[in-house]
């Protein structure tokens, strides 16, 4: 998807799915749980799905293709392209599997914890509408995950 990564998720659209978080984790730590393959494979996803990694590269260009397993033994193939890393202040993919999307992800440090913000921009409001029920509520499990992985230390 071409276009610019939007700094700024304040300014959500109706081909937007935002979801926000404040961590009890500083910025960095919380930038590492997302670009350290081992950290990401046990948090990502909703309750009870499990991930294996074929290829996770988090650099431009560089590839994340991955199987999440759902609880009731669904796979789900993944593939993605990052098209931004700035540590520890954004990353910037393409979901290229259908349904494709651009993820935005930024963290902003609030004293030792951290505002994640979270946006998957589609490409019509008609796309985002058709998954925005069950994405919101994945992208809340998810960061329960993530959560809960950083509360361990």
């Amino acid at each position: 998807m071409a276009g610019s990564t939007d700094q700024h998720l304040d300014l959500q659209t109706d081909r937007d799915v935002l979801t926000t978080r404040v961590l009890d984790a500083p910025r960095e730590r919380v930038f590492r749980a997302w670009t350290d393959p081992g950290l990401l494979a046990r948090w990502w996803g909703p309750a009870g799905f499990t991930n294996s990694f074929q290829a996770f590269d988090p650099r431009p260009g560089g590839p994340w293709n991955f199987t999440m397993r759902g609880p009731d033994g669904t796979h789900f193939e993944n593939e993605s392209v990052f098209i931004e890393v700035l540590a520890p202040e954004r990353i910037v993919f393409d979901h290229v599997s259908t349904p494709p999307f651009r993820v935005i992800v930024t963290f902003e440090a609030e004293g030792p914890r951290t505002r994640l913000g979270f946006c998957m921009r589609f490409r019509t409001a008609a796309e985002c509408e058709a998954v925005k029920g069950f994405a919101l509520q994945g992208n809340e499990q998810t960061f329960d995950r993530l959560a809960a992985l950083l509360a361990e230390g």
